[in-house]
């Protein structure tokens, strides 16, 4: 009966002590990279525990108890205990000293600070927010997309609404409800906007739209006319007209809008913004990078005042 084919380990002679035949050899090999890659498994699920319960956190529950994490995440209390532990350790959590409460770490705004100061966007955004600004005499705000929600990451609050101040805020809104929001998932994907939807429409005032087949129309609309309004969908007494910005690649992933109290923003006064807003945040988009094309200009006409638009500086 004829060995099996060895392979040599340490420099051992063919039938020396350090002999291991490659059938064991490979199935040793086989083993490791399987167990490699179940640690790489509960690795992944572990990190995405730890994002769990971090985005359990927003801007209207800025503290939670560690019961109300484990119910929101649907965790056991003590693996929610766990987390929380761990990312406390390392800035992401502080707990408050009155209460058995958490809250965002300000580690957390030191990375988001990172990642807004190395945007294209945030470089280039500043200028045509000042000139939007000036030429409404209107707030406006400048959100990103994160594939759920609107990130506020900058806002100016200048004209008759106050004096221009131009701040960082990160905080997050909903899309169905907001300008910015629904100009931006306008042009996502339609597994993004069901996505988004199956997240659940919430109302916020009498005006907002919480039927799925509604707001998919009203995203058409926007897509056909290239931006969008809210008329007192989150707060019932402010309106706003918002705009989509591109990347290099034609990819939407913000907006910018125009907002202001809804007596002094009637629907006719909001048509009379649109095309400005839409030449800001266009004037932002070609500053990234992007071209419009032929074949995106035609619906975009319908944007277009007789009147001509403030130039974007």
């Amino acid at each position: 009966m004829r060995e099996p084919p060895f392979c040599v380990m340490g420099g051992k002679g063919l039938r020396g002590a350090g002999r291991l035949p490659i059938v064991g050899a490979c199935r040793a090999d086989g083993m490791r990279a399987k167990t490699d890659t179940v640690l790489e498994t509960k690795n992944v699920k572990s990190a995405g525990k730890l994002l769990a319960v971090l985005e359990c956190f927003s801007s209207v529950d800025k503290r939670l108890s560690v019961g109300e994490i484990a119910r929101r995440t649907d965790l056991p209390r003590s693996t929610a205990h766990r987390l929380i532990m761990a990312l406390k350790e390392i800035g992401f959590l502080e707990q408050d000293r009155s209460r058995d409460e958490y809250r965002l770490g300000i580690k957390l705004f030191e990375l988001g600070s990172i990642v807004l100061n190395n945007m294209d966007l945030h470089r280039e955004a500043p200028p045509f927010i000042d000139a939007l600004t000036a030429a409404t005499r209107e707030s406006v705000h400048l959100c990103v997309f994160d594939g759920l929600r609107m990130v506020f990451v900058e806002r100016s609050t200048g004209g008759r609404s106050g004096e221009n101040n131009a701040t960082i805020t990160m905080e997050a809104s909903p899309c169905h409800c907001t300008g910015v929001g629904k100009a931006a998932l306008a042009f996502q994907p339609p597994i993004v906007i069901e996505r988004v939807i199956a997240l659940g429409l919430s109302a916020y005032t009498r005006n907002t739209i919480t039927d799925p087949d509604r707001l998919r129309a009203e995203l058409a609309t926007i897509r056909e006319r290239g931006y969008a309004f809210d008329r007192g969908e989150i707060e019932i007494d402010r309106n706003c007209v918002a705009a989509p910005i591109r990347d290099s690649s034609g990819k939407v992933f913000a907006a910018m809008s125009c907002t202001g109290p809804a007596g002094r923003m009637p629907p006719e006064r909001l048509e009379e913004l649109a095309p400005i807003v839409v030449n800001h945040a266009d004037s932002i988009s070609w500053r990234l990078g992007w071209r419009r094309d032929d074949a995106e200009e035609k619906p975009r006409r319908r944007a277009r005042s007789t009147r001509t638009p403030a130039p974007a500086i």
